[in-house]
């Protein structure tokens, strides 16, 4: 029996996607959020974010839209409830529940989800309607109610996009999208401020993913005041506190530690900042999830390495000095997971480290320092040298070229310098060196060009991979226990592929019951080159005990660490394919399974 719980209110923002079946609501307190309720002509599935750790998560539906009848919830009648994986009918009186059935549900990460037939609750009509109360405990948070709309008749959105067609098994062709995609670990991002001394604000956080697509922030954070002592343990928290709200909110960070912005060049001593990392281990490791990338940092004004009064100031850096900063990147790379890259500042600096020659395919993602250390230049297109960043360009071009294949490339512009500073060679040298970010706050003088010149939503679609499906082959029919053979081609149309490890899955979900099944891939996406157009074929064996009917085929490519969040799955650039709530892009085939 489900334990007795309590109401506690709060505000609503409520908007509805019309024509599309889609409530989304946004509650006052950052508790519960993007609470959402979509559904097809047999099956409803509900959503929402939420703040903590909860034992339990609840949806109370109220099918009759009467508050008089049923469970009375935050202004709702409940006459069934779903808490975690089971689904309740109301008894007639008071806490009285009797269990129905189980239904697909996930509550981790921060996102709670349900999948469950409309005729388990009786909801088979179009039109129809239904109100909903979203809840979690402990401690207990509920939102405010919300309605779910199940009306084929409502008015079409301004630019309706046509549904694919499912087919069972056979051929598929897949329809491009020219829209710019929020997807994770790519693409423009903000900085607004210290990261050691502001606070992110997690629904300004969440508004950057979903109305301005952007999904990466900077946290630049100043050890300031510690360069002779330990970090303190506020600073510590406030670290931590900064990074749960990034992944509350969706987003990840592109992280970097400094002790000064002042071109005095106040940084720490090698063994101080060795120390610091000793310090900043279990928060990286705890936090590895949402850091995109880490920059080297640590060293001189601003953590870029030229003024500096313990590394070699204003480029005068003897061989001690160098083998200084190389301590300190090795020593990142020593306490940052394995799975993440770490920056530096110039060309030079990593080939005085580790060598003059690029990283090979060989050698791509094999966990040396050699394939974990990437490149920032944050003064992009600002001089022929980009101040300083290059030596030798007619060497480190063809360089950077190959060694951004498989490691990360980003970084900011930092002074208008035209027409190098235009869209021309923006675009060609963000393709050439396989961009998978850029600062949208600095230079603004330079990004304003790009939108003036015609560029900027260019930018936005291509910086890092941009996976567009083009076709795929499937069977009919399949038996349980046996092999089920696929052909998917996949065009990546941006200017990287993606730098962390990501994960592939067929998906086969019930047609009957929405039962998921995952099937993992052995596609690595992260070979699925800028410029090509990869197509995966595998044979994947079903589970023996599935059961006999029809599923749907959808394919996953979720992050290994945040299986369970949507947001953090990749969606393709194709129409009518990607599940908001599942994160999930669907093939628009069936197969029948006997």
């Amino acid at each position: 029996m489900p334990p007795k719980i309590r109401w506690l209110g709060g505000g609503l923002v409520l908007a509805l996607a019309a024509g599309s079946g889609v409530v989304l609501a946004t509650t006052a307190n950052a508790s519960i959020t993007e609470p959402t309720a979509t559904s097809t002509a047999t099956e409803v599935t509900y959503r929402f974010a939420y703040s903590g750790t909860p034992d339990f998560a609840r949806a109370y539906i109220d099918t009759d839209r009467n508050a008089g009848t049923g469970f009375a919830q935050g202004g709702a009648g409940a006459e069934f409830m779903l808490e975690n994986a089971t689904l309740y009918q109301h008894g007639g009186s008071g806490w009285s529940w009797t269990p129905v059935t189980t239904v697909t549900h996930t509550h981790a990460d921060g996102v709670a989800t349900w999948t469950l037939p409309r005729a388990a609750i009786g909801e088979t009509a179009t039109p129809g309607d239904t109100d909903l109360v979203f809840q979690v405990e402990s401690p207990s948070q509920t939102s405010e109610k919300i309605t779910q709309r199940y009306d084929s008749a409502q008015s079409p959105s301004p630019t309706p996009t046509p549904t694919p067609t499912t087919q069972p098994g056979g051929t598929v062709t897949y329809t491009a999208s020219g829209e710019v995609i929020a997807n994770p670990e790519r693409g423009l991002y903000h900085h607004a401020g210290e990261c050691d001394s502001s606070t992110f604000d997690e629904a300004t956080l969440r508004a950057y993913r979903t109305d301005a697509k952007i999904s990466l922030v900077m946290c630049v954070f100043y050890l300031r005041g510690f360069q002779a002592a330990p970090i303190s343990a506020a600073a510590l928290t406030h670290l931590q506190k900064q990074l749960d709200t990034v992944r509350a909110a969706g987003l990840k960070t592109v992280l970097r530690f400094a002790y000064t912005d002042s071109e005095a060049g106040d940084d720490a001593p090698k063994d101080r900042v060795l120390a610091h990392l000793d310090q900043l281990a279990p928060y990286l490791t705890r936090n590895a999830d949402v850091i995109e990338v880490m920059q080297s940092g640590f060293v001189g004004a601003w953590g870029e390495g030229y003024y500096t009064q313990n590394f070699g100031n204003n480029g005068v850096v003897t061989d001690a000095d160098r083998a200084n900063r190389k301590a300190v990147h090795d020593k990142i790379l020593a306490v940052l997971p394995a799975t993440r890259m770490v920056q530096l500042r110039t060309p030079a600096f990593k080939r005085t480290m580790y060598g003059t020659a690029a990283v090979t395919d060989a050698q791509a993602y094999n966990g040396s320092a050699l394939a974990r250390t990437g490149h920032h230049n944050d003064c992009f297109l600002a001089s022929d040298t980009d101040f300083g960043t290059y030596i030798d360009p007619a060497v480190e071009y063809p360089y950077l070229e190959a060694d951004t294949r498989y490691t990360a490339m980003g970084g900011e512009t930092c002074a208008v310098n035209p027409p190098r500073s235009e869209c021309t060679t923006a675009t060609a040298e963000m393709a050439r060196f396989h961009w998978t970010y850029l600062n949208t706050d600095y230079h603004p003088g330079v990004i304003d060009g790009f939108r003036t010149g015609g560029c900027l939503s260019t930018i936005e679609r291509n910086l890092g991979y941009r996976f567009t499906l083009v076709s795929g082959t499937y069977p009919q029919t399949a038996r349980a226990g046996g092999a089920l053979p696929i052909s998917l081609t996949v065009r990546n149309d941006g200017w990287s592929a993606p730098i962390n490890p990501r994960g592939a899955e067929l998906i086969l979900r019930a047609t009957s019951n929405g039962a998921v099944t995952r099937l993992p891939l052995a596609a690595d996406p992260r070979r699925w080159a800028a410029g090509t157009t990869p197509t995966v074929t595998e044979t994947v064996t079903l589970p023996a005990g599935l059961p006999a009917g029809g599923y749907e085929l959808l394919l996953n490519l979720p992050d290994p660490l945040l299986p369970n969040r949507a947001e953090y799955a990749i969606r393709t650039a194709n129409t009518g394919t990607w599940e908001q709530s599942t994160g999930f892009n669907a093939l628009h085939t069936t197969v029948t399974v006997s």
